[in-house]
């Protein structure tokens, strides 16, 4: 795993497409804004858990 450092207003830039903005910091809170293309998901990890879930979960026979 890469672990960087950055401030307010600072970016990371994944590929050529998708960059990362630290939007704000807020004690232990840190808001991010995320511009990728149409074609890429972007999700919270719980979401996407969810998501996951919900695709292997086999329909229920009444």
């Amino acid at each position: 795993m890469l672990v960087l450092s950055r401030k307010k207003d600072e970016k990371i830039v994944i590929g050529d497409s998708i960059t990362l903005m630290v939007i704000e910091i807020r004690g232990d809170k840190v808001r991010l804004g995320i511009d990728a293309p149409r074609d890429v998901t972007v999700h919270r990890e719980e979401i996407y858990d969810a998501i996951k879930r919900e695709s292997t979960e086999k329909p229920k026979v009444d």
